[in-house]
């Protein structure tokens, strides 16, 4: 959040640089004027961008399939995964990264186990514990 503040900052000190040339168009990635990007220069800037990071090569729609397989291993909802997605239906989230499901299962399973060795030693399963809530 700290970093889309000082965007949204930067991009208030360029509007008011090119004043009445801006174009509002409600975006959080302009140009310098406010219009939307050109696909192809903002593909360029990826490109450049990995290079100079020393990163490999990879398309940009990769970072999508990273991202939602990163939120799914680290167990948030699909439901949430979804949405962030865009995806109409959950069952083509669920389709097309079933391939992370698996070790959220085997956490689901070590989950169970900890909470029935908890009960059959007297303690609540009332509520997780707290660095379990996501």
């Amino acid at each position: 959040m700290s970093k889309l503040r000082a965007h949204v900052e930067l991009q208030q000190q360029e509007k008011c640089l090119v004043g009445k040339n801006w174009q509002e168009n409600n975006l959080v990635f302009p140009t310098g004027i406010g219009t939307p990007m050109d696909p192809h220069r903002l593909f360029d800037s990826y490109k450049q961008l990995l290079k100079q990071a020393g990163l490999l090569d990879c398309r940009l729609h990769d970072l999508r399939h990273t991202a939602a397989t990163l939120m799914l291993g680290w167990g948030i909802h699909p439901k949430v995964v979804q949405e962030r997605l865009g995806h109409a239906r959950i069952s083509h989230t669920l389709g097309t990264y079933s391939h992370v499901l698996p070790s959220i299962q085997v956490e689901a399973a070590e989950k169970m186990d900890e909470i029935v060795l908890r009960t059959g030693k007297g303690q609540s399963t009332s509520k997780p514990p707290q660095e379990n809530i996501g």
